[in-house]
């Protein structure tokens, strides 16, 4: 049931510096609506991630509509909904949960937000051969987009061999066998060679947030051939971005992933269509930066 007023959320650790709530406060105002668009900080309120389950049970009983989930809870939130659609399903990861008929119903929109922003941003860059730095929540959505974009093969590259091989294996399950493969962080010299002038590397991990600053990858494995895309947009430019364009990389922020998805969340919370490009405006005035452009 349409309605004009909404209270929405975003759960997640260092979630102080999201644009999330202008954004969709901006949007809902400019449709006629209001929107109350609440943080509910892992580091601020003091709890662990495995928490996840009883904010979101305390976000229903207080009349929230649908929840945003990052870092590091979009894994952890699965097991605590009532249904999921089945993109989320198939990754295993959520990101948007909305509240409807008495039932948590987990999203993905992580997965479309960033395929738009790739399209938008590096439509020309080459997907023989894309590595993928990154097995979590975040990871599995921009891998499952990268193959649905047409990338020949994604090697996923985590700290967690483990949480890597998954990845790859449900990738394979579902988009064919040899499309995705695993790898562990000291094949990178091997692997960004091999992407040389065929591919690049996109980074889904914490690290340049404002939470985690640095690098997630020696530098010198940056070189000319490649492209860069980032999932991180707070800060807008990460140590990753300067460093491989300083490199001779074409790079892509992760403000476009960022807009994008936010706008296929507003959907989902509201049942209204909202205008991508306006909010994709907003966050490039918000950042003060040229979000989602090709550098």
């Amino acid at each position: 049931m349409l309605k004009d007023s909404y209270l929405v959320g975003l759960i997640g650790s260092g979630i102080g510096p999201s644009l999330s709530p202008a954004l969709h406060e901006r949007e809902a105002g400019r449709q006629g609506l209001r929107c109350l668009y609440r943080l509910l900080d892992l580091d601020t309120i003091g709890v662990p991630p495995e928490a996840v389950g009883e904010l979101l049970r305390a976000a229903r009983l207080l009349g929230f509509d649908g929840l945003n989930i990052t870092h590091p809870c979009k894994r952890l939130v699965v097991e605590h909904l009532d249904a999921l659609d089945p993109r989320a399903e198939a990754l295993g990861a959520v990101n948007t949960v909305v509240f409807e008929g008495g039932r948590a119903v987990g999203h993905n929109t992580d997965v479309t937000g960033f395929a738009a922003a790739f399209a938008r941003g590096l439509p020309d860059a080459p997907l023989e051969r894309v590595v993928q730095l990154g097995a979590g929540g975040a990871g599995a959505a921009v891998a499952h987009a990268t193959l649905t974009l047409g990338a020949e093969r994604v090697t996923v590259v985590d700290a967690l061999p483990e949480r890597a091989a998954d990845l790859a294996a449900a990738l394979n399950r579902s988009f064919g066998p040899g499309r995705a493969a695993a790898a562990p962080p000291d094949r990178l010299p091997e692997l960004l060679g091999a992407a040389d002038g065929r591919g690049g590397l996109v980074h889904a991990t914490p690290t340049g947030m404002a939470a985690h600053p640095g690098l997630p990858l020696p530098a010198g494995l940056l070189h000319p051939g490649l492209w860069v895309a980032e999932v991180v947009y707070r800060p807008l430019e990460t140590e990753l971005l300067r460093t491989a364009r300083a490199a001779g990389c074409a790079t892509l922020d992760g403000g476009g992933m960022a807009a994008f998805q936010a706008a296929d969340a507003f959907r989902l919370f509201t049942g209204r269509e909202p205008d991508s490009a306006r909010m994709l405006a907003d966050l490039t005035e918000l950042t003060g930066g040229a979000v989602g452009a090709p550098k």
